[in-house]
């Protein structure tokens, strides 16, 4: 997992010249599983909405992630990535950089209600249509959107040495149950500062972050067809029940009922 952030994230931040594309464009994008869209931008905002699998958006601040029930919102300008875990039909909706009903100036993780993705849904599949009912279908999802919550799916990238190094072993192993003085005992730092640079640079604890890199994980393993149980002790949970409990809180629905891709239970 740990190389696929960090190829991406330093794909991007090491471009200088990334020739921008006018308009982001409005349309459904079919990807494979473990398919890449490289690092560009848009003088667009952007929707990105895939209704099975798993999408994870990469910028140099970080990773965003959603499953069906998120969409995550571009911001014009944004340099960023996409990686598809499962196969995706990816609908996009450009939206122009004045028209931004969120306020928005970063990248965002949205909920999806069930009227806002039929809404996405119908407006990407008839993307050139000019006709008047067209036109007044987007004013929809533009209220819908002001009313959806944003979600904590964000994970972000360490800069200090010291954090990259700790997060490497957690992303190379999330079922690695060592705590934060282990790891930093492991890496040659000491508790008290790891701990300052997660607050300092994520703006969450160690335990909080690790347990968006085990969500992570979680997300992209049965997008790939893995059983739940399998899931839950790859990725550090001490039984299948205490990860459904998390996965639930977290995306509001439970492993089983994962959109777009029925998870074996077993």
């Amino acid at each position: 997992m740990l190389p696929t952030i960090c190829r991406l994230v330093s794909s991007i931040r090491h471009i200088r010249h990334i020739r921008p594309t006018p308009t982001a464009p409005t349309r459904v994008r079919p990807l494979a599983a473990g398919r890449r869209i490289d690092a560009h931008r848009h003088d667009d905002h952007q929707i990105v909405y895939a209704g099975s699998g798993v999408l994870a958006v990469t910028t140099d601040a970080g990773t965003w992630f959603a499953p069906g029930t998120r969409a995550l919102w571009v911001s014009a300008g944004t340099v960023h990535a996409h990686r598809a875990y499962g196969r995706l039909d990816l609908h996009l909706v450009g939206l122009p950089a004045e028209d931004n009903p969120l306020g928005l100036d970063a990248p965002t993780v949205l909920a999806v209600s069930p009227l806002l993705r039929e809404l996405i849904l119908a407006h990407t599949r008839t993307p050139d249509d000019p006709s008047p009912e067209h036109a007044r279908l987007l004013a929809v999802p533009r209220d819908q959107l002001r009313a959806s919550p944003q979600q904590p799916a964000r994970l972000p990238t360490p800069a200090d040495p010291r954090l990259v190094e700790v997060c490497a072993l957690v992303h190379a192993d999330p079922s690695d149950q060592r705590t934060l003085a282990a790891l930093g005992a492991a890496t040659g730092t000491g508790e008290r500062t790891l701990s300052r640079l997660f607050r300092r640079e994520f703006g969450m604890t160690f335990p909080q972050w690790r347990t968006q890199s085990r969500l992570y994980h979680a997300l992209r393993l049965p997008a790939d067809g893995t059983p739940v149980t399998t899931v839950a002790h790859r990725c550090g949970w001490s039984s299948a029940s205490a990860f459904i409990d998390v996965f639930r809180r977290a995306y509001g629905y439970t492993p089983g009922r994962h959109p777009g891709r029925a998870w074996d239970l077993s």
